[in-house]
């Protein structure tokens, strides 16, 4: 083997390992963003509107997740604007009062 043949497959087996280490970092920062906080068994922002809806009917304006809490503003048809908090775990409405 010559000699650059040598180099080259000395820094492939250097780069090798840290380029997976890599890729399975990408995979769970992936995977992180995508539940929200890495909880798995949280629900969606779609299920937490639908739930908030139910308890309040009007126009979603804003939605936001603070730990396992969905925050939702809904501007109802009497033209005032709600805050319906929603458990980001289990989906059920959190009193505020």
């Amino acid at each position: 083997m010559n000699r650059e043949w040598k180099i080259l497959v000395i820094m492939m087996a250097l780069i090798a390992p840290s380029t997976l280490t890599i890729a399975s970092w990408q995979n769970n920062t992936a995977n992180f963003h995508r539940t929200g906080n890495g909880t798995a068994s949280e629900i969606t922002e779609q299920k937490a509107i639908t739930i908030a809806q139910q308890h309040l009917k009007g126009r979603v304006l804003a939605i936001n997740q603070i730990g396992h809490t969905y925050r939702i503003k809904i501007l109802s048809a009497q033209s005032t604007v709600h805050t319906i908090l929603i458990n980001a775990q289990d989906g059920s409405v959190i009193p505020t009062h």
